[in-house]
């Protein structure tokens, strides 16, 4: 019998892709929201997802889950796309519809890394001063570092849109210090780049190993090269998980009318 209404899947990354097959393999239906057709093109054709792409804001979110009868919310955006994630948990609590957070595992930083908090903490300290520096922070953090381009050599990886090299220019990165690749990067190639531009330090987000995260810890230790990681945001969820069977369980409890706790 075909359930009725939607559990609704704040997608994008690969984590939200395997997610998602799970949750269709136990019957759900499913509705997955993205921002990006490169992030749309990710999910297989099938008749228990449909895919919606877009920027949403509060009145967007009401309207979805309205009109796709959403029964809960997993959230399995990007572990810094926090806004997406405070608007959705402030709109599931008034509204009453079960919302589970979906946190990809975090990896243990070997003892060539430095953790900072933000990245006000790494602009307010001495780390990238007269250093060769791989910013591989995603584009939007790049205008954080307009006025360190006296003060150091920064070179950034960007994901191959018009959009990110956009931004890396108006951030005042030359075209030569900027290299457009999409993830997953192996460890030859992270080596090769790295040696390529003489670099002496890396900044990273602390993004997981679907991030490429523990590909950048083995060869800064490899290479002798500091790694400084940007924590995640922190935000109070409700309900969080690493677990699959997590989630498979919370789609049980939705389509049950039972409060998942």
């Amino acid at each position: 019998m075909k359930k009725a209404g939607k559990l609704w899947l704040i997608g994008g990354t690969g984590d939200s892709v395997d997610l998602v097959q799970h949750i269709v393999d136990h019957s759900f239906p499913c509705v997955v929201t993205v921002t990006t057709p490169t992030a749309y093109d990710l999910y297989p054709v099938n008749s228990m997802i449909t895919i919606e792409m877009g920027q949403l804001d509060p009145i967007g979110i009401q309207q979805l889950c309205h009109q796709e009868t959403v029964k809960g919310i997993i959230d399995a955006s990007h572990p810094f796309a926090i806004n997406i994630s405070r608007q959705v948990i402030e709109f599931s609590q008034a509204e009453g519809i079960p919302y589970l957070r979906y946190e990809r595992p975090s990896l243990k930083l070997n003892d060539q890394a430095i953790s900072l908090d933000s990245f006000e903490d790494l602009l307010k300290g001495n780390y990238l001063e007269n250093k060769r520096v791989l910013l591989t922070v995603g584009c939007q953090a790049l205008a954080k570092f307009k006025s360190w381009h006296k003060k150091a050599v920064l070179y950034a990886r960007i994901l191959p849109r018009l959009e990110s090299l956009k931004m890396a220019l108006n951030a005042g990165f030359p075209e030569s210090q900027i290299i457009a690749l999409r993830p997953p990067i192996s460890l030859e190639l992270e080596r090769s780049l790295w040696q390529q531009w003489d670099i002496d330090l890396v900044v990273t987000k602390a993004s997981g190993k679907q991030g490429g995260e523990d590909i950048k810890a083995k060869v800064a230790k490899e290479l002798g090269i500091r790694l400084i990681v940007i924590k995640r945001p922190s935000l109070p969820y409700p309900q969080q998980t690493e677990q699959i069977s997590d989630i498979i369980e919370f789609c049980y409890h939705c389509f049950q009318g039972v409060n998942y706790v």
